[in-house]
This record gives C-alpha cells, structure tokens and sequence, in this order.
C-alpha cells in the first residue's frame, strides 16, 4: 500500500549530527506517519553522520547515497526521481539542521485534501540558534494564493523546508529542481511554477524551527557569484512575472546587501524578516 507522502531530505558532509538527528526525530515522530522518508546522501560524509543514519531501523527510511556532491537541487531530483514508484499523492521537504512541529503533516494534508486547487503549501516558521534555543522571532508568510504570488515580487512566496507539494505541482512544471541559478532553486521553481499556474498558499500555523546559525550569514548567503545569480534571477522574475518598477529597485537592494560584511547582513535578516 502507498504512503500518502514522501518526504526528501539531503545530508551534507557540513551537516551536524547532533542536528540530523533532532531533525530525523521530528519527521519519525510525525502525528500523521503514513510517509516514506527518502534520505539523500550528496556526496562523501563523516563517520558521525552515518552512525545517526543507521543508529535508525525504521521501515520508512530509504537511503539514497551519491558519492559525489551534486548540490542540493541535483540531491532532491535524484530523491524525487527514486521515490516516482512510490506513487504518492504528496511530497514533503524537509532540512537537516531543522526540527519540524509533531503536528506539521496532519495539518498540511489536513489543508491540502480540503482545498485541491493548491499544489503547494507552506507555513510560518519558529527561529532557533545554534543550541536549539527559541530565538523568540516567528517569520510568517501570506496565506492566500494571491497574497504569495505579490508576496514574490520581493521574496519567495514559502519557506522552501516547510513546503508540501501536491505530486501534481511537478506534473504541471514538467520538471523537477531546475538548475540554472546558483543556489537558487527554490526560487526558480516557484517561477516555473507560476509561469505554469500553480497555485501556492501557506498556513498561518508554525509548522517548522528553522536554525539560524553564524554561518549561514558568513557561508551559505554571501559571496558575488551568489549574489548575481540572484540578482539575474529576481530580474528575470520581474520580467516574467510583470512586477513592474518596484520589483527591479528591491533585486538590485538585495543584491548590494548580499554583498556587504556579514554583520551588516546579519542586522538585516533580523529588521526585515
């Protein structure tokens, strides 16, 4: 019998254990467990990490290893293109230095089986820092399908790891994660996606403790090339997508504040999240 979704999930030699573990827990430990969690190993990783991995035995885990880094897009289409013959009406996101709320997939398919115009869904996030403490900031995003396309005239529509797609979302695109923007995969596939009229809506319902951590402001969110590709990118959408004037002023913005010192950066994520 099918699981009613699949959950993707990459591990990264970066990735902690400690962190991997509260993650995997909280997706095992899921109120609505009628899932099969497709875990994605990119690339070589650490003798820790792998003992977290089979410290589980648990008949829901499918283990998908690369020996070579792919990135995170080239990671979740491989998991994405193994788990087609589970045949699962949804597909869930899920990071590996995040812990999901115990209740996050009952209310997800809760919503998506009451409302089958929307085909994909996310959900307001919790902050934490680095030792899992509540960092006391909630990032919420517009509900209504209409609010999230405005919404991405300036920011992505959904917080990518809270994200659950209605198999039929990737049906309509005709692909999986694109690749052309660096680390910007999230984003390019929302434009394909409303380019293809999908429909994105999120909860008003923390579903999510993202961690903020010290590098994800001196590694992951800085470095030129970065910046430009999503300055190319966010252009592109304002084209596509006819945002007009305002959409163009807070792409470039954005991409001179990408490439300031990482203080600067950290003082901004908090002012304007």
């Amino acid at each position: 019998m099918m699981a009613a979704i699949i959950v993707i999930q990459s591990v990264y030699k970066n990735d902690k254990p400690e962190y991997l573990k509260y993650s995997l827990d909280s997706i095992l430990n899921q109120t609505f467990s009628d899932f099969v969690l497709y875990l994605g190993i990119d690339g070589p990783i650490c003798e820790d990490l792998k003992a977290v991995i089979n410290g589980y035995v648990d008949q829901r885990i499918r283990v998908i290893a690369n020996n070579e880094n792919k990135g995170l897009a080239g990671i979740l289409n491989d998991l994405l293109t193994a788990s087609e013959k589970e045949g699962s009406e949804f597909i869930a996101r899920m990071d590996s230095d995040d812990i999901a709320c115990r209740d996050r997939f009952e209310k997800q398919v809760a919503y998506l089986r009451e409302h089958p115009e929307v085909d994909a869904l996310g959900g307001a996030i919790n902050e934490i820092d680095e030792q899992s403490n509540d960092c006391g900031h909630l990032v919420k995003y517009p509900c209504e399908p209409e609010a999230c396309k405005r919404f991405f005239s300036k920011r992505n529509p959904i917080a990518h790891p809270t994200v659950m797609f209605r198999k039929s979302f990737f049906d309509k695109v005709g692909m999986y994660y694109p690749t052309n923007f660096l680390r910007n995969e999230d984003t390019e596939l929302w434009l394909n996606g409303y380019l293809n009229n999908t429909v994105i809506a999120n909860l008003p319902d923390v579903l999510l403790n993202f961690r903020v951590t010290n590098d994800m402001f001196k590694q992951r969110r800085n470095g030129v090339a970065f910046a430009k590709s999503q300055l190319t990118l966010r252009k592109l959408i304002a084209k596509k997508l006819h945002y007009g004037m305002m959409s163009y002023i807070y792409a470039y913005a954005m991409y001179f504040l990408m490439i300031s010192p990482s203080d600067i950066r950290k003082l901004a994520y908090k002012v304007l999240r």
